[in-house]
């Protein structure tokens, strides 16, 4: 890869040192970005310079800084005026570039920065390709909210969209834009647009098919019992939860998802429409799977257990108070036992949403139910959560958002006993089921979920230890595979790992026939 190179130059005050605007505008800061060749096979990245924009929409200023004998135009962006945009063309993308990334770099000289405040952009993508209208390709991007820095000075680059799909050689118009109207920026003073960064990108490889024959093939748990892959999915004629026709079955796969045993079922029970819900490991390193049961006015969650992928036994079928959509993914949490999250609630705009934890000291056997938040509105309620434990009594969740914009982050520095929960930066969603891997040997953490309507199974990996208190300095998203555009006939990612490798399943297709399938990625390397 072509390693890209940011020289800084500082503007300073009219009253301060020598430097100074050649106009007069607002205070931001210029990088100067270039690239060094080197001898990678890998498809370079091509920036944009201000020079190679141009206003798109309202008034942005092209500002050309100075400091002694250097000058360099950067484009600032108000932080009060909404509509502000520039726009560049791209050319040159190869042959083999099946996608690209857009990165920009943005500053502030201002005195006032800090992390406290946040700043959001968008990026608009479209391309000419012959014989069709340049609007028949565009695309607007999620906002993107990030912290700004502790100090004046310093840059950030910005991942705007991880993985955009183009026809090679057809030019690509980019156009970057600030959002100071959305409610996530909070910084009311201009921000420096340095550069844009456009990164080919190659096709991603294929996932595996677990299952495909005729039917709704459908939200997979997946799970590793020591190097055995145990995939767990429903069939039905649907997107249906409680049809007769809906049961669980399971195939297991000792490489690395290339090829499935034969088809077991898990659960079929008459006049009921099941669904794996939840997985994990118990105490002896037996697979745990939960399992909704919905019929005739029932709605039970069923505990099963299975040493090998194929026979599932019935363990537990709790009775609770209040009764859960889903209760997912389980862990363990030293002094406590198994532990895995809820929610409950009807999906309405009515204060009826809940969540909470359920905890085992027996393996499974009985369950303790705890509501942690009760009488949520639809945007306040986090949904389909997945957890680990990090230790020292630490807990981190991600689940799903309703409503938008972001996914929540709920954090526990006691053991699950209370829990705090905010929205995160994690923009990029469309009704998306997160899956969390913590790696032991690195301590990253991945957090796969799948966009729904892009068809893209996105990754984001992070030292837990810097979002833990921070939940809007998550990193941008990685492309990690690819499947149906079809809104709710695609999606519920669920990851496992064995040793270096992960592991992630979500189902794919179109109504009334899906698939499920499991992309295998490697396990993120620590940063030297």
């Amino acid at each position: 890869m072509p390693i890209w190179v940011l020289a800084v130059l500082e503007v300073v005050s009219v009253l301060g040192q020598s430097g100074s605007y050649m106009r007069t505008q607002p205070s931001c800061l210029a990088l100067l970005v270039f690239s060094i060749s080197s001898f990678s096979a890998e498809p370079p990245p091509i920036g944009l310079n201000a020079n190679q924009m141009s206003i798109a929409t309202g008034q942005p200023s092209l500002v050309l800084m100075s400091s002694g004998s250097t000058h360099v135009p950067v484009w600032s962006l108000s932080g009060g005026t909404v509509g502000q945009s520039v726009a560049g063309v791209v050319t040159g993308l190869r042959g083999d570039c099946a996608a690209v990334k857009v990165e920009i770099v943005v500053t502030t000289t201002d005195e006032t920065t800090s992390p406290e405040f946040t700043d959001v952009y968008r990026v608009h993508l479209s391309q000419m390709v012959d014989g069709a209208p340049f609007t028949e390709r565009y695309a607007l991007g999620k906002t993107v909210r990030t912290a700004l820095p502790s100090a004046p000075f310093h840059s950030r680059t910005i991942v705007l969209e991880s993985c955009y799909e183009v026809v090679p050689d057809a030019p690509l118009t980019v156009r970057i834009q600030r959002e100071p109207g959305d409610p996530g920026d909070t910084f009311i003073k201009p921000t420096g647009l340095a550069a844009v960064k456009v990164t080919p990108l190659r096709a991603l490889p294929k996932p595996h098919v677990v299952q495909d024959v005729p039917g709704y093939n459908s939200w997979p748990m997946l799970q590793a019992i020591g190097g055995k892959l145990v995939c767990v999915y429903g069939r039905g004629k649907g997107h249906t939860i409680a049809s007769d026709d809906r049961a669980v079955y399971a195939r297991t796969s000792t490489d690395g998802g290339k090829t499935w045993t034969a088809e077991t079922v898990v659960a079929d029970a008459k006049d009921f429409g099941e669904v794996a819900v939840g997985k994990g490991l118990g105490a002896t390193g037996a697979m745990l799977l939960w399992v909704r049961r919905i019929g005739k006015g029932e709605w039970h969650h069923d505990l099963y257990r299975s040493t090998d992928g194929v026979t599932f036994t019935l363990i537990a079928t709790p009775t609770l108070a209040v009764r859960p959509m889903q209760i997912t993914d389980v862990f363990s949490v030293p002094k406590v036992g198994l532990m895995a999250l809820w929610f409950g609630g009807d999906y309405s705009d009515k204060p009826t949403q809940s969540w909470g934890t359920m905890t085992s000291i027996d393996d499974g056997k009985t369950w303790t139910q705890t509501p942690v938040e009760t009488g949520l509105l639809k945007p306040d309620w986090p949904t389909e959560p997945a957890a680990v434990y990090l230790g020292d009594g630490k807990i981190l969740a991600i689940a799903r958002t309703e409503t938008g914009p972001a996914q929540f982050q709920i954090v526990s520095t006691d053991n699950g006993t209370t829990w705090k929960r905010t929205r995160t930066n994690i923009s990029d969603v469309a009704a998306s089921t997160p899956s969390l891997i913590l790696d032991a040997k690195t301590g990253l953490l991945s957090n796969y979920y799948y966009e729904r309507g892009r068809g893209l199974l996105r990754r984001r990996v992070v030292d837990p230890n810097r979002v833990f208190d921070h939940p809007l300095s998550w990193p941008g998203s990685e492309a990690v595979a690819t499947g149906s555009k079809v809104t709710f006939d695609a999606g519920n990612a669920n990851a496992t790992v064995i040793g270096d490798t992960h592991f992630v399943s979500f189902y794919s297709g179109k109504a009334p026939d899906t698939s499920v399938v499991v992309s295998e990625i490697a396990a993120p390397a620590a940063k030297k």
